[in-house]
């Protein structure tokens, strides 16, 4: 299990699954979403458990995005309520919390490049920020993450990206076809 798979020499196996980061430009302005699917079809309970709890992170960070916040770096701050969710949502083979399985950043600013260079800055209405959340075990080949693209508002953010799939049973719908 690694970050980024760059190999590309074996097949996807059943039971395993698929993590697509895509990315997108328009007007000279570029972003990324991010869907993890399971390659059968159907996510097993471990996977389903894995995908709901970088859902809840992903929701717990959204509900908070407004301006004033940052996005990390401080006790609440945006990255820092999606730890928090992750350590106390569930557990590793041993019985751990998950946090030191979130690896990477929550997200990133939207502008002209992919990964617009982040200032730590407060956020403000009409900045553009992706929310993305993910898992990575190991030890159990595992690993989910799950992109949005947000608007910040006056009061709280808009989701961009929000007319696609974000529940288990919705990708499942989808793959399964």
């Amino acid at each position: 299990m690694i970050l980024h798979y760059m190999t590309n020499r074996r097949r996807v196996d059943s039971g395993e699954v698929v993590l697509m980061d895509v990315g997108a430009e328009c007007s000279g302005y570029a972003t990324d979403v991010t869907r993890t699917v399971p390659a059968n079809g159907k996510f097993s309970k471990r996977q389903r458990e894995i995908y709901d709890i970088v859902l809840g992170a992903q929701r717990a960070a959204i509900a908070a995005i407004k301006p004033g916040v940052r996005m990390r770096g401080d006790p609440n701050g945006l990255y820092e309520i999606a730890m928090q969710y992750i350590n106390t949502h569930g557990k590793d083979l041993h019985g751990d919390p998950l946090g030191k399985y979130f690896t990477h950043g929550l997200g990133h600013h939207v502008g002209l490049d992919v990964h617009d260079p982040q200032e730590d800055i407060p956020l403000r209405p009409g900045m553009v920020i992706t929310i993305e959340p993910g898992i990575y075990i190991p030890e159990e080949n595992l690993g989910v993450r799950i992109e949005d693209t947000l608007l910040v508002t006056g009061d709280g953010s808009k989701n961009l990206s929000g007319a696609l799939p974000h529940e288990a049973s919705e990708i499942e719908k989808l793959v399964g076809k």
